[in-house]
């Protein structure tokens, strides 16, 4: 019996995350200062250790939109479930990657 290859990851076997860990995240919206604090305090309220000084950001070219990236430590699914629903139900959010 031949070895089986490894399978892929498909979105209904997505790869497995050992929590807690790491976790980046890019989180795009409009260019304002509310987005900005916004997202921050959201970030703060579902990843309580999150640390705002360690935030970089950057506005797109027309300068109408700006992302952000931070690193949290996620605990678990949910928490990472809660956090995309909270910054999407903003209004504010594009996207988050």
């Amino acid at each position: 019996m031949s070895p089986q290859p490894p399978s892929k990851a498909t979105s209904e076997n997505p790869p497995k995350i050992e929590f807690p860990c790491d976790y980046s995240l890019k989180i795009v919206g409009n260019n304002s200062n509310d987005f900005h604090v916004m997202a921050l305090d959201i970030l703060e309220e579902h990843a309580p250790s999150f640390d705002r000084s360690s935030v970089t950001h950057q506005d797109s070219r027309n300068g109408k939109y700006r992302s952000l990236r931070v690193t949290i430590v996620a605990t678990g699914q949910p928490q990472l479930e809660a956090l995309f629903a909270a910054l999407k139900a903003t209004g504010q959010v594009h996207m988050v990657l």
